[in-house]
């Protein structure tokens, strides 16, 4: 919602200041059309010829995140915490009973109790993957932090890819928005023998490409490409939690200090309190028993 309200304000002081100035929107409306050809025509060429594919599958698909904000919620967190808690209270119990469940995680009780993070790949993968290096004996568990540090690391870089490519065009706009302008301009010289409110009309047609260029670029693309980047950071943070929490379990640490220390790096506006944590875990205690 924020973000469809900050495009609403971003048109309504942009236009309604220009209008409120004396502007006239019909000279706009007329050039719009072909400026927009040139100008968009050209970023979205520049823009697949500078991505494969799947890049541009990944940036379209991830524009909705300006609109939908980070994918997981505090609940989410909480959940997540709660269910890496009946893992390693399961793994240290019974080591063999927690393999049958990070080896088939969809037909997992476990897992099953937390049918948003068992849709997420990545986040089963991640968990899967680090219980099972738990169990092959590594004889420093600053081997298995190394492994998730890169890991995550690659993972970070591929999902902010659309947020570089976004920047990429809304840092091409303006220069392409001057192509429009220049063009628009060689139109008009052609048109030289013309009245002055005709070339008057012709030469404002030619500078709302300049317009259009740095408006498409600071007003819209930019601040999509930012809002994308913050929104992979924070769903970044998911993960992480995954990281210090089965980290601290390789460490022996108990099982209730390996939650508190996910819980205490867990984002502040995302954060479960401690005594809503408390609950939830005497509730996955009451389940299991």
């Amino acid at each position: 919602m924020i973000g469809i309200i900050g495009i609403l304000v971003i048109f309504a002081m942009v236009f309604g200041g220009y209008l409120a100035a004396g502007g006239k929107l019909g000279i706009i409306m007329k050039a719009l059309p072909f400026e927009m050809m040139i100008i968009g025509g050209a970023a979205a060429g520049a823009f697949m010829l500078g991505n494969d594919g799947a890049g541009v599958k990944h940036t379209i698909r991830d524009i909705g995140k300006v609109f939908k904000g980070p994918k997981w919620k505090q609940e989410d967190y909480r959940d997540l915490l709660c269910l890496l808690f009946e893992l390693i209270r399961l793994g240290r119990q019974n080591p063999v009973a927690v393999e049958e469940h990070i080896e088939a995680p969809q037909d997992s009780a476990i897992f099953g109790r937390y049918p948003k993070i068992l849709k997420d790949a990545e986040a089963i993968a991640l968990i899967s993957d680090t219980i099972r290096s738990a169990s092959m004996n590594y004889d420093d568990p600053h081997q298995v932090e190394e492994v998730l540090d890169k890991r995550m690391e690659a993972n970070l870089n591929h999902a902010l890819h659309s947020s570089h490519a976004l920047q990429t065009v809304a840092d091409g706009l303006p220069a392409l928005g001057i192509v429009a302008a220049v063009l628009g301009v060689i139109k008009t010289m052609a048109s030289i023998d013309q009245p002055p409110e005709i070339l008057g009309k012709m030469i404002g047609g030619a500078l709302v490409g300049t317009f259009l260029g740095v408006f498409l670029a600071y007003g819209l693309v930019g601040p999509f490409a930012a809002k994308v980047r913050s929104v992979v950071e924070e769903d970044a943070h998911f993960y992480q939690l995954i990281r210090e929490v089965l980290v601290a379990n390789l460490h022996s640490h108990a099982t209730n200090i390996c939650i508190e220390v996910g819980r205490q790096n867990t984002p502040s506006h995302r954060r479960p309190s401690f005594s809503d944590l408390e609950e939830a875990l005497k509730s996955v205690k009451q389940d299991a028993a």
